[in-house]
């Protein structure tokens, strides 16, 4: 893994200067192509010495929900020239940490039992806010194995209030 952020780190860097002026657009088709360029079998397909690099990035771009600016296709042209589509997601996450590292925020995963409407969602943000002590973009995952509650993940930091973790504890508690 550390071999890929050193690869990826140059990319991300280069992206982030050069697009300095539309960041969250960037950052929008960057996520979007390392989600497709996560996919193992599309690595392999890219690996096979008979596919030319025009086939791999027809292939990615075809299944690319949005149109790609300019500046996508050529970063995504140079990536697959390099070899170095299996970084991808990496360079996206390193993006997103310069991203937010410039604006002073941070990106937030809230992992919940059910879905969340925007008032309650809201709500949440401000008050994780608060706890966290900077501003959070967040995004709703659905894990019905919580039972209820959330569990938020900002970074190496975990705040679980899911009932999960509340029987968990009560669990380790009686057994102790």
């Amino acid at each position: 893994m550390a071999e890929l952020a050193t690869i990826a780190r140059p990319y991300a860097e280069a992206l982030f200067k050069a697009q300095a002026s539309d960041l969250a657009g960037t950052a929008a088709w960057l996520d979007e192509i390392a989600a497709v360029c996560g996919d193992a079998q599309l690595l392999e397909f890219s690996d096979n010495p008979k596919v030319s690099d025009q086939q791999v990035f027809d292939l990615i771009s075809g299944v690319v929900r949005t149109a790609l600016p300019e500046a996508g296709r050529n970063f995504l042209r140079l990536v697959i020239e390099n070899r170095r589509l299996a970084a991808l997601p990496v360079v996206a996450q390193q993006f997103r940490a310069l991203k937010n590292a410039q604006s002073g925020t941070a990106d937030a995963v809230v992992y919940s039992a059910f879905p969340l409407d925007a008032a309650a969602l809201a709500e949440l943000s401000s008050s994780l806010e608060k706890r966290f002590a900077r501003k959070l973009s967040l995004s709703v995952q659905i894990d019905e194995s919580l039972i209820g509650g959330v569990r938020v993940v900002v970074g190496d930091e975990v705040l679980d209030t899911s009932v999960k973790a509340r029987l968990e504890q009560m669990k380790a508690a009686l057994t102790a």
